[in-house]
């Protein structure tokens, strides 16, 4: 059984006001996308917050898919098909839903896409209760990750340095660049709470240069932190070599049994703004009991990954996705920080200080 870390009051708290940032109105229709791994605690609080701001709420259980391929219990750990692969009823059933709240995990799918075309609003929340609940957004979130999304669009490269060793150039503007603050508050849009990072994908091709993870980075879904200083070299997109010792051992093995030479190409790139995750946070949890999003969002960490870019258009769809958020980095927009050696230059937050 499940321990209970935070009441229920609380997490209906949480959920009201999640829903309430994202526009939920009575009568619209929502439907809780569940699956064996759902917290019950956070189905049970989504439907009473939701039904008691007079929504129409449907429940739909899906069984799980890519047990037999995954080398993790982490939803994001195989990225192939998904419980909506091929099934036309349960797409129906969601395209007809104002609003899913996913608390199985659908990523990287065409379904997913599928839904979202049809105006329908997703909001994937899968992390514990009290994880979610210290994180709930705010409508200051949204401001602080649109005006940095609002820079990336204007940027032709994004040039990431550290004293660890990374140098890495990625040239900016063929890919749509997205904002992830916790709600969905317009038709049609995805969003992860909690978060709070803008990200973008890099031209195809066109990401040349050196990233060193250092003594203490993070490498998901691994939920490791790195003992001895990762070094991956990035060519015409692509990652052509990870030399280290055992973290990087275990990352090449790791990447090696997905057999696809898209793992390794340039994923999506951008920064975390989100002042209450803590870097320090994964080291408190059994790894089977989160994904990582405070790793993720945390403050002034460069997050890069490798893998697929469908999520943002493109045709590359790999099962393989790594996320690396990466400590005390300099991240440059056509040559002006946008962080300075892990801390934001935005006028919130750290920066302030």
């Amino acid at each position: 059984k499940e321990t209970t870390m935070i009441s229920d009051h609380d997490m209906i708290r949480a959920w009201t006001q999640v829903l309430t940032l994202s526009k939920l109105e009575a009568g619209q229709t929502v439907t809780v996308l569940t699956s064996a791994s759902t917290h019950p605690q956070t189905l049970q609080t989504a439907v009473i917050a939701a039904s008691g701001m007079g929504a129409i709420v449907n429940r739909l259980d899906l069984p799980p898919v890519n047990g037999d391929l995954a080398h993790s219990r982490d939803p994001l750990a195989y990225l192939g098909t998904t419980p909506l692969t091929g099934n036309r009823a349960a797409i129906a059933m969601l395209k007809e839903s104002d609003l899913v709240l996913d608390l199985m995990t659908l990523l990287f799918s065409p379904e997913q896409h599928e839904i979202l075309q049809a105006g329908t609003k997703i909001l994937l929340a899968v992390e514990p209760p009290e994880i979610l609940a210290r994180l709930v957004p705010t409508e200051a979130d949204r401001s602080r990750v649109r005006a940095a999304a609002a820079r990336i669009e204007k940027a032709k490269e994004m040039h990431i340095v550290s004293d660890a060793g990374t140098d890495l150039r990625c040239a900016l503007g063929e890919f749509p660049v997205i904002s992830e603050y916790g709600y969905v508050d317009e038709p049609g849009r995805w969003d992860h709470w909690p978060s709070g990072f803008a990200l973008t994908w890099p031209d195809e091709r066109r990401t040349n240069g050196t990233i060193v993870l250092d003594r203490g980075d993070i490498i998901l879904p691994q939920k490791s932190y790195v003992a001895e200083p990762v070094r991956l070299t990035m060519k015409e997109g692509y990652c052509v070599a990870i030399e280290g010792g055992v973290d990087a051992a275990l990352l090449r093995d790791y990447m090696a049994s997905f057999n696809d030479p898209e793992a390794y190409a340039m994923s999506h790139i951008g920064w975390g703004l989100q002042p209450r995750a803590r870097w320090s946070t994964l080291a408190l949890y059994d790894r089977e009991r989160t994904i990582g999003m405070d790793a993720r969002a945390y403050e002034g960490n460069f997050l890069c990954s490798l893998g697929p870019n469908n999520e943002a258009g493109g045709s590359r769809n790999t099962a393989c996705h790594i996320d690396i958020p990466i400590r005390n980095c300099t991240v440059r927009l056509d040559g002006e920080d946008m962080v300075t050696r892990g801390v934001v230059q935005d006028g919130f937050g750290r920066a302030l200080a």
